[in-house]
């Protein structure tokens, strides 16, 4: 009876441990090499991973008593977690795999008395099936997108790229055809290969005519991948930055891999931010953007401009707050006006924009101005939303943010010194970047949360009526 309670407390142990590490695998897109070496927050690594296990090797029977810490540990973990596991098919499959070999092991262990370390070969064996079976499903279904967009004679598609503002550009790409076009874009941030066939095969309509496609990269040779999937008509290279500087390790390296998306045979133009190296080996025209744009003003309530198209000279205004927006809205404008709709037409459409959820969203509620910033992690987007929070009269000037995550330290501290020019109270969220920020602010009255389960608190007892709140890029607990 003892040596049974004894296996279903090593059960649940490796249970409990095979969850953490395919938690931590989905937020890292299933890389193991980024789990062990990307993580920000490696100690977690040691506390709920590495020294359960020696001391399940160590501990003999008495580990059970460690179990139970374990266990109310890892609850605690898991109800901070701001981003937890979501149940895909893969991860379903994985557990029933991994649960069918536990229970094997388990037989095994009391029937022929095997050593208890064979627990350990289940979830070695489980995550090198679901590794293998998710290889041969994404090569199906990859088989299967291309089948479909083949099919799909009169669909045009439009890839797009950018180390910033890449989503907003393929919304108000959308925005613009949609109202003349039978039009879909990738939802959401859906940018990479995988995500990209799902959404072929799932969602893309039979009728589409243009469909838009957002595409991301970690690595070289991401962005290629798509190319070669989508074999798309016209790409937009946005600005190209040093985000994910971590991964690539130099600008030049996140040029050429956004420069993947060139790899098209179908391709007819490209539209390329005005300030990226135009490259000479490319033969398809190259617009470069934006131009011919004059009389910008942005402020809390909207942003205004003119642009030239063809001999012509056409005012916009909309919701859309921020100067780089602006350049966004000019390639979609640009685009738009290519595919044949008419500059009235783009000129009520644009003012009709909706804004993008967290992208330098304003919203007004119990007599405070929020600004909802929270998806841009870039320096420039964050000047621009901190020029915009200088801009408000009457009231208190907040920001609650990590800093820059994926960056280097001289951005979080050029960071830090515009806060303390602007903000009168910076909320930092998150260990990342505490120190850097904490160390060159010196004004603004610093306030450090390291759960971000504690800032409703904290913003209940500083806010008040007329302040502004910048929610300046947002990340998740595990960074």
């Amino acid at each position: 009876m003892n040596n049974v309670i004894l296996q279903i407390s090593n059960i649940i142990f490796m249970l409990s441990i095979g969850y953490y590490l395919l938690q931590n695998l989905q937020w890292y897109n299933y890389n193991i090499l980024r789990v062990i070496f990307k993580h920000n927050k490696f100690y977690w690594h040691l506390i709920y991973f590495i020294l359960p296990v020696i001391l399940f090797c160590l501990l003999g029977d008495y580990f059970i008593y460690y179990n139970i810490i374990h266990i109310a540990l890892l609850i605690i973990w898991y109800k901070k977690l701001d981003k937890k596991l979501v149940w895909t098919s893969r991860i379903c499959r994985f557990f029933i795999t991994y649960f069918i070999f536990i229970v094997i092991s388990f037989v095994a262990i009391i029937i022929l008395n095997i050593t208890k370390y064979i627990l350990f070969i289940s979830l070695i064996i489980s995550l090198l099936i679901s590794y293998i079976s998710e290889m041969i499903i994404i090569k199906q279904y990859k088989k299967m997108a291309i089948e479909k967009l083949h099919s799909m004679e009169n669909l045009t598609i439009i890839a797009i790229t950018a180390s910033y503002g890449k989503t907003s550009i393929k919304n108000f790409i959308y925005s613009l055809l949609s109202k003349q076009f039978k039009t879909y874009a990738t939802p959401r941030s859906v940018n990479t290969i995988n995500g990209i066939i799902s959404d072929i095969n799932n969602n893309l309509p039979n009728d589409c005519q243009i469909y838009i496609v957002e595409a991301g990269a970690r690595v070289k040779g991401d962005i290629e991948k798509i190319s070669n999937l989508i074999n798309h008509h016209y790409a937009v290279i946005g600005e190209i930055g040093e985000m994910h500087l971590q991964y690539f390790k130099s600008l030049e390296n996140i040029k050429n891999t956004k420069y993947e998306l060139f790899k098209s045979t179908r391709l007819k133009e490209v539209f390329l931010f005005k300030d990226n190296e135009i490259p000479s080996d490319i033969s398809v025209p190259i617009i470069p953007f934006p131009q011919n744009i004059s009389n910008i003003h942005s402020d809390l309530s909207g942003s205004k401009f003119d642009i030239k198209l063809d001999d012509k000279t056409y005012s916009f205004e909309t919701k859309i707050l921020g100067e780089f927006n602006i350049s966004n809205l000019c390639v979609a404008i640009m685009i738009a006006y290519k595919f044949g709709v008419s500059p009235n037409k783009i000129t009520q459409l644009v003012k009709e924009l909706k804004q993008i959820e967290h992208r330098l969203e304003k919203i007004e509620i119990n007599g405070k101005i929020i600004l909802d910033d929270s998806f841009n992690g870039n320096l420039n987007g964050m000047k621009e939303a901190i020029r915009l929070a200088s801009l408000h009269k009457g009231g208190k000037k907040i920001i609650v943010t990590p800093g820059i995550v994926e960056n280097n330290i001289k951005n979080n501290e050029k960071l830090a010194i515009l806060i303390d020019k602007v903000l009168d109270i910076a909320i930092i969220t998150g260990e990342l970047n505490s120190k850097i920020l904490a160390q060159n602010i010196s004004n603004a009255q610093k306030i450090i949360i390291k759960d971000k389960m504690d800032l409703n608190n904290i913003l209940s007892k500083f806010c008040s009526d007329g302040d502004l709140i910048l929610f300046a890029n947002d990340a998740p607990s595990y960074i």
